[in-house]
């Protein structure tokens, strides 16, 4: 990681620094592939994609100026897959009524061999510092039946919204199936 890239640092005691660096997705394609394909990642949606895929995927959003894909370290290494994006340009602004100073959100944990208690709920709430820099309020959208996530966002005090069909995209450079999906909101 050359610490260069760094868009937002934080350090948390008992954690350690964690810090959120842009994907590039020359060097982090194969890295998010193997996260990606693993059945854990089957509501990211990306499980039959190949590496050439996922560069193809990262370095499209990489174009976009309305979303942005970080990957999250603790004390330098890859810990998560960390997503923002402006909710009126993106499926979930027909799905509930954004708001100026919105920000959408997606994440996306690394696997690990060691799990480690609370380690998901303190990494949440360095992505949440982060995602609320001059903003309002987030939105996330994780798949209906995406239990623990939707767990880990209402302990962490999202509430929760409505449950919502956002619709399929189909675009010359993109293509994302409909999908199930519960809102949830985190105000300032």
């Amino acid at each position: 990681m050359n610490t260069a890239e760094c868009v937002y640092e934080q350090t948390v005691d008992g954690f350690g620094t964690a810090r959120l660096v842009r994907v590039d997705p020359a060097r982090d394609a194969e890295l998010l592939h193997g996260w990606v394909r693993e059945e854990r990642a089957r509501f990211w949606g990306m499980r039959e994609a190949t590496v050439d895929d996922v560069r193809e995927i990262y370095g499209h959003l990489d174009s976009l100026t309305t979303h942005h894909a970080f990957l999250a370290y603790r004390d330098g290494e890859p810990v998560a897959l960390f997503q923002t994006y402006e909710p009126e340009a993106d499926r979930v602004s027909e799905c509930y009524d954004a708001r100026p100073g919105d920000i959408g959100v997606h994440l996306l944990i690394a696997p690990t061999s060691t799990p480690e208690r609370g380690f998901s709920t303190r990494l949440l709430s360095v992505l949440v510092s982060y995602a609320l820099t001059g903003r309002e309020r987030i939105v996330a959208d994780p798949d209906a039946a995406n239990d623990k996530a939707i767990a880990l966002l209402v302990r962490s005090g999202f509430e929760p919204g409505p449950e919502v069909i956002l619709p399929e995209v189909v675009l010359p450079e993109v293509h994302i199936a409909e999908k199930r999906a519960r809102l949830l909101f985190l105000t300032r």
